[in-house]
């Protein structure tokens, strides 16, 4: 059989041309940047709506029909953003309280975490004659956990929190009358006038 032989030289273009992103919209809202944890917890502080208007009882009405009530679901879904956000922070903590092995468990992993951060700042670790970097020896700790979390009942917990929390967000989202709180014309919702 003859030898054939491909020419694979040259440059190779890795951007997304603009019209592949008209197209697909979708590309369109992938986050470009992870967010500093620490400036998305300080922003989402400072939008927090006062308490007293969340868990207002006056304003919790039945929505009028059905194509208004997903309308009613994702403005207070923007509006209340940062609220649900600490309703679900809320949850986890009762979780882990009411958890204790596996509160006990999660303390001792963030606790060696540390450990190895501090470790690593003053001595390198290395196994076999390579050097282990931090991201390696967190990944090492995230193996020796996972069999632990499996068993103190980590993911019942956790889908526990994301079952209650989705339900919790979802009824106060549907029957929370945010109309009598914001009129449409204030522009309060940049978003939905996107969809």
């Amino acid at each position: 059989m003859a030898d054939v032989q491909v020419d694979v030289s040259g440059e190779m273009d890795a951007t997304i041309p603009a019209e592949v992103l008209r197209k697909n919209q979708f590309l369109g809202f992938l986050p470009r940047q992870i967010p500093d944890p620490k400036e998305w917890i300080s922003r989402q502080k400072q939008n927090v709506r006062p308490w007293s208007i969340f868990l207002s009882t006056s304003n919790f009405k039945s929505f009028p029909s059905v194509p208004r009530l997903s309308k009613r679901i994702l403005r207070n879904i923007e509006y209340f953003q940062s609220n649900y956000v600490f309703v679900f922070l809320g949850l986890i903590v009762y979780c882990l309280i009411t958890s204790p092995f596996l509160l006990v468990a999660v303390i001792v992993n963030l606790y060696t975490g540390y450990k190895l951060s501090q470790r690593h700042t003053e001595k390198k670790l290395v196994i076999c004659g390579k050097e282990l970097t931090l991201g390696h020896q967190y990944g090492l700790l995230v193996l020796v956990f996972l069999p632990i979390f499996y068993l103190v009942g980590a993911g019942a917990a956790m889908f526990w929190v994301l079952g209650a929390s989705f339900s919790l967000i979802m009824l106060h989202a549907a029957f929370y009358n945010i109309e009598a709180l914001v009129t449409e014309d204030e522009g309060e919702f940049p978003l939905l006038q996107e969809v």
